[in-house]
């Protein structure tokens, strides 16, 4: 399964995420620059080694400050091409939202925690592992964990392909999430062996819940107010999902847009998803500068089949946020 979007806007830009992305792809990139013995000195080092810690032999090779840092600096390595887009889709889904709920600041420290009691956990059920613990992984889980709190209903616009045909499907977000954190535990505590530390998945997802809960008692600064106003949203996503109803008695399906009021000025152009039974289907609207609240846009032969052979029509009543 491959989320593709949340249906739950965000209200701001989420810049703290989009920096995280920018670190990670940034120590990326250098790791690739390097040969296979380099990558391998480099991964020891700046990965978490929960033996640099436990066996004397090991830890007499590593200073004091090496081994703390390595406790952050392993949040952004990764171990190929797939491993990092992976996690950088689910933290690009997922992050704005919960970043929008601490505020940006708070959600710095929210995802740096989270790695921490991701490695912690890792750390209890393998004191004396030798192998390097790299990745967002177990920072992101802690964003899901505490997107599972926040937003148990919203949906998760998910793509799963079958055989060559893609099909899309909403799942709720309790569902989606919580089948992938039984997923991590079960597999945790199993034992399974497949270079995936599972424990440190389940770590972080526990400390993001842990925090939503918490969070009333995190103060909130007078910058981090301040940075919420300068990135608020000024248009609505790109990607919508419309669920159309019938028209009346004829083929003819009736559904709804959301616009921000500049999109409503300037005109802007959107991509709707609208399921039908077993298949989804993308189509691209525009709409024109100066549109109105309650405007209907005419999408032509999208509506119904009807007894005549031929299409009804869709109309998408716009919907301005922020009208003025």
């Amino acid at each position: 399964m491959i989320p593709i979007r949340d249906t739950t806007p965000s209200g701001n830009v989420p810049v703290v995420t989009y920096g995280i992305m920018a670190l990670n792809t940034l120590v990326f990139l250098i790791s690739m620059g390097l040969s296979p013995s380099d990558t391998a000195v480099f991964v020891y080092r700046y990965g978490f080694v929960p033996a640099k810690i436990t066996v004397p032999e090991i830890s007499a090779w590593f200073s004091f400050s090496s081994l703390l840092f390595s406790t952050v600096s392993y949040m952004f390595l990764h171990g190929g091409l797939w491993h990092f887009v992976g996690n950088m889709w689910f933290l690009y889904i997922f992050g704005d939202n919960v970043e929008g709920f601490f505020g940006s600041l708070r959600f710095a420290g929210f995802y740096l925690v989270s790695g921490l009691a991701s490695a912690s956990l890792h750390f209890m059920f393998n004191p004396l592992s030798n192998i390097p613990t790299i990745g967002a992984s177990g920072s992101i889980a802690g964003v899901m964990g505490a997107y599972f709190i926040l937003y148990p209903r919203s949906k998760i616009l998910t793509l799963i392909p079958i055989i060559i045909i893609p099909w899309f499907v909403e799942i709720p977000a309790f569902l989606f999430l919580g089948f992938w954190f039984l997923m991590q535990f079960f597999n945790a505590a199993g034992g399974q062996n497949s270079g995936i530390a599972w424990w440190a998945h389940v770590g972080g997802f526990l400390a993001g819940i842990a925090m939503v809960k918490l969070s009333s008692r995190i103060p909130r600064s007078v910058a981090g107010e301040k940075l919420k106003r300068m990135t608020a949203r000024k248009k609505t996503p790109q990607l919508q999902v419309i669920h159309p109803a019938p028209l009346g008695h004829t083929p003819d399906l009736a559904g709804e847009i959301v616009i921000s009021s500049l999109e409503a000025f300037t005109g802007t152009r959107k991509i709707v998803n609208i399921p039908w039974g077993f298949y989804n289907r993308l189509y691209r609207v525009k709409v024109p500068p100066g549109v109105k609240q309650g405007t209907k846009l005419r999408l032509a032969g999208m509506g119904r089949d009807n007894l005549k052979g031929s299409r009804g029509d869709m109309y998408l009543g716009v919907v301005i946020k922020n009208a003025i």
